[in-house]
């Protein structure tokens, strides 16, 4: 059996994106290690579980307990479950540091993201994990990335030093998706507009190029080789409306973008199907080959 690293940051990691990868690989015998800035027991964005905040009225103690647009954005019920298990695991309570990923073998790495810039940010700025991306990358490790995970993964470079993204495909958070999260959220959670937005753009720069798309994008061969769904896939229009998420037994919302020993996917929507694509990734680690 595998053992898979999912570093976390202090704060506002995704719930789904974390939560059920873990549950996917713990129930089919996997390790998982987690590892944090300083070794401490990480946080998920709240606002994720509860949904609380995201509404006109989020401000006003008594209302903010009845979330209506926030139950949209929110983990769904499987996730917010399968997140209340895993905060009682041990292993999720005794990470290890940032420091200690070095010294540590793992066989697979898996990437989860989150958009609050609060938290995120030291997660997707750290030289510690773009040199642990990098690594795996260049061992031909199983790596598994979800939404801003893959710009961590965009930004770590080779030693060529492009990106280890370079001549790849991937897919990732689509401005599609970010953008319309962002659009609704700057006006129902108006006294804090930027929430859904890690990274904002300066004033020279065009709305969206700071988005992970456009950043991911930038460093490819061909910016082609950021892949979203195909216009004649089937049940486009459930996988792109950003309203529909998949399930153990559904994946037709589901779009994720396999390279190689690479493994991608967009947002908390599509978490299913990236745990259990990732999850038949690690086979060659359990019949003892190269992994």
């Amino acid at each position: 059996m595998a053992t898979v690293l999912i570093p976390l940051p202090h704060l506002d990691y995704d719930p789904s994106e974390v939560a059920v990868p873990w549950r996917v690989l713990t129930q089919a015998g996997h390790t998982v290690v987690f590892a944090t800035p300083d070794g401490q027991i990480a946080s998920a964005d709240p606002i994720m579980l509860s949904g609380e905040g995201l509404d006109l009225w989020g401000l006003i103690p008594g209302l903010r307990k009845y979330p209506l647009f926030g139950l949209l954005l929110r983990a769904n019920r499987d996730a917010r479950n399968n997140h209340a298990s895993l905060v009682q695991d041990k292993a999720f309570r005794s990470p290890i540091t940032w420091n200690d990923i070095a010294t540590t073998p793992f066989d697979a790495l898996l990437l989860p993201g989150g958009h609050c810039a609060r938290g995120m940010r030291t997660y997707l700025e750290s030289e510690l994990l773009k040199k642990t991306v990098s690594a795996y990358f260049a061992a031909d490790k199983p790596v598994a990335a979800i939404c801003h995970g893959v710009l961590l993964v965009a930004r770590s470079k080779g030693a060529d030093g492009r990106s280890i993204l370079y001549g790849r495909r991937t897919t990732g958070l689509t401005w599609a998706l970010e953008k319309s999260a962002w659009s609704l959220t700057r006006i129902t959670r108006f006294w804090d507009p930027n929430y859904y937005r890690t990274y904002r753009e300066k004033s020279d720069q065009p709305v969206g190029f700071m988005s992970v798309q456009q950043e991911v994008s930038r460093v490819l061969a061909d910016p082609s080789d950021f892949l979203d769904v195909p216009r004649d896939a089937p049940h486009y229009r459930r996988k792109t409306s950003g309203l529909v998420r998949d399930t153990d037994n559904d994946d037709r919302p589901a779009f994720v973008v396999r390279d190689g020993n690479y493994l991608s996917a967009r947002w908390p929507g599509d978490v299913h199907r990236f745990a259990r694509e990732f999850l038949a990734m690690l086979k060659p680690v359990d019949e003892g080959s190269p992994g």
